[in-house]
């Protein structure tokens, strides 16, 4: 069964645990954590293609984060008992979990790459070009406030500031 969210809506809560996985059809998700001390973190992004959650893909496990559409998201829901159980009969079902992996860690990869890449400018303008590709619309600012750019880029609010400021002024 498909369903439609809206940007701000969330899709799963951090601790929960369902009788679901989902389908990203279309849209984008982030993945934030709120640590016990207090501090939330956002870590992931989901894309379109990814089923989730990652970690219940082959035996449920509470959520852990929470996903909340940046975008209008259209996510198929599996039923978690239909999707263990064919997993169970039918063995080519674990070359399909395989494969949603594989793509994630290569994502991850990227991700790192991008990390790695020397200046923070450089990682800003590489991670607006990815979110580009999926929604070539959005700006990233509309999306994502400057901390969760900052923690998925990994440099501080405060550069991701001073870089779009500086960003918007070369453009003028």
């Amino acid at each position: 069964m498909k369903i439609t969210l809206h940007k701000g809506e969330v899709l799963f809560h951090q601790g929960d645990t369902s009788a679901y996985l989902y389908r990203i059809v279309s849209g984008l998700f982030k993945v934030t954590h709120i640590h016990e001390n207090g501090n939330v973190v956002m870590f992931n992004i989901l894309y379109p293609g990814e089923v989730v959650p990652h970690h219940s893909l082959i035996s449920p496990q509470e959520y852990r984060g929470t996903a909340t559409a940046l975008t209008e998201c259209k996510v198929e829901r599996i039923l978690a008992k239909d999707w263990y159980e064919e997993l169970e009969h039918n063995k080519d079902k674990a070359i399909e979990i395989a494969r949603l992996l594989q793509e994630k860690i290569g994502f991850l990869h990227q991700r790192i790459d991008y990390m790695a890449i020397g200046t923070p400018a450089e990682r800003l303008r590489l991670f607006q070009e990815w979110l580009t590709g999926y929604v070539p619309y959005e700006q990233v600012t509309e999306l994502l406030t400057q901390e969760e750019i900052g923690q998925f880029i990994g440099v501080r609010r405060e550069t991701v500031n001073r870089l779009l400021r500086q960003n918007s002024h070369e453009q003028m």
